[in-house]
Parts: C-alpha cells; structure tokens; sequence
C-alpha cells in the first residue's frame, strides 16, 4: 500500500507540473502582448505632448517630426547592423568552439568576449575612434560588436553542449553525419538558448547606441545630449523615452522570435 499511496503521489505531482507551466506560458504571451501595446501608447504620448507644447526656438528647432523620425532610424540602423554582425560572427564561432579540435581554444575567445562586455561601452567606443580615425555609423557598430558578442557566443556553447548525448549517438546511429547531426539535431536543440542571448544583445545594442553621437554617429542620444546641454528638458525627455520605447519593442521583438522560432515543445 505504502509503494501504491508513493506512486500516486509521484503521478499526482507530475501532472500538477504542466498546470503550472500552461499558467507561466499564459502569462508571457499576454506579457508579450501588452509590452508592444504599452510602448506604443506611452512614446505616443510623450512626442505628441512634445510637439504640440508652447516651445521655444531652440526646442522648436530640434523637436520637429523629420529630425525625430532622422535620429530613431539612425538609431535603428546602428541596433540592426550591430545584431546582424553579431549573429554571423558569435553563433558560427560557437559552434566551432564547440567542435572537439577547437575546444581547448573555448577559454580563450570567452574571455576576450568577457573583457569585452566588462569595459565600459563609452571608453570601447572612443578608443576604438581614436585608433581608427574613422566616425559615423562604423564606428560606433564595431565596438559594440566586441561589446555585445558575449551573450550570443555563450549561449551558442552552452546550448549545444547540453544536449543529450543520447540523441546526438541516436543521430549518428541512423547515419547522419556529424554536420548532419548539427543542423538538424544539435544547432535546433540549441536555439531557445541562441535566442535568449540575441534578445539580451539586442536590448544592450539599443542601450549602448545612445553613446554614438560622441563620434557623430548620430542615434538618440543627440536628443538626449542636446538637451542636456542647453537645458532643454523636454527634449531629454523625448530622446530618453524614444531610447526606452525602442529597448523595450527590441525586448518585444526577441520574445516572439523565441516563442515562434523555437523548437515546438520546448517550453514545456
């Protein structure tokens, strides 16, 4: 009775599990769903009240729809460039690191890609511009690309060392070969993980593109530091809401990959 009264119990507490999973998943997509809604709703607000406030003539002159439009898609384009470089340079490069005749050369690129994420993103840009003599967009993604590589080269490595060992020797078993046996067991295994640190490469892109106006890279910190200069409030308002809008869509955008792209069942 006593082994009877155990398994029913152990069988009651599995099925209590996906309860609790099913709720934690409800709450994400409505999470998911009210994050675009309220990010929408909230720069809205702020640039409306903006432009249609008593300004001034320097607040006028830099508060304006073109100028506004100019440096977020400034602003994007710099996140984009730097996530796309980032993708091709840290997941294939994970995956190499993975491979048993580069694994010993793991501890080394980690900790570049550490170092890289430890200093401090202004001082990263402004040697990397000093050094270079180059401005503009180039340099400002470039750093960042050293900054931001970490999450994604790391979650590559992790993600694929933790898959079974069972399902990589089942694959092999039916005679795949071992680049057979990557594309379609252990890089698919491996992409919620992949995912989750793009979405966190992303968010830290946006973040640190505020710091390209300082090689006249343009972006939203113009704003911010335009206001900051000449006391102009409203206008570090828009230019820090503009930043926190588009970090938060970014998050947005990264959590549906994750929901959509990743391998069915794999949130369970």
């Amino acid at each position: 009775m006593t082994a009877v009264a155990e398994g029913l119990a152990g069988v009651s507490e599995t099925r209590a599990v996906p309860p609790r999973a099913s709720v934690a998943s409800r709450s994400d997509r409505l999470r998911l769903f009210i994050q675009p809604v309220a990010v929408v709703v909230l720069v809205a607000a702020v640039v409306i009240w903006a432009l249609s406030s008593d300004l001034n003539a320097n607040e006028r002159e830099t508060l304006n729809l073109p100028t506004i439009l100019e440096l977020t898609g400034q602003h994007i384009l710099i996140t984009l460039v730097v996530s796309v470089l980032v993708v091709v340079i840290a997941v294939p490069l994970g995956v190499a690191l993975t491979r048993p005749a580069l694994k010993w050369l793991s501890p080394v690129f980690l900790a570049v890609a550490n170092i890289g994420q430890a200093a401090p993103a202004l001082g990263v840009i402004v040697l990397f511009f000093l050094w270079s003599g180059i401005e503009g967009l180039w340099a400002v993604a470039i750093p960042l690309i050293f900054y931001t590589l970490l999450p994604v080269l790391r979650n590559t490595m992790v993600g694929i060392q933790q898959v079974d060992r069972s399902l990589i020797d089942a694959g092999r078993g039916i005679g795949m070969s071992a680049s057979g046996v990557l594309l379609r067991v252990e890089l698919p295994l491996a992409v919620p993980l992949i995912l989750a640190g793009l979405r966190t490469a992303l968010v830290l892109a946006v973040g640190t593109a505020t710091l390209a106006f300082f090689v006249n890279g343009g972006g939203l910190g113009e704003l911010i530091d335009t206001g900051y200069k000449l006391q102009l409030n409203s206008v570090m308002y828009v230019g820090a809401v503009l930043a926190i809008g588009l970090a938060l869509l970014v998050d947005w955008l990264g959590g549906m990959a994750e929901l959509w792209l990743a391998p069915k069942g794999a949130e369970q």
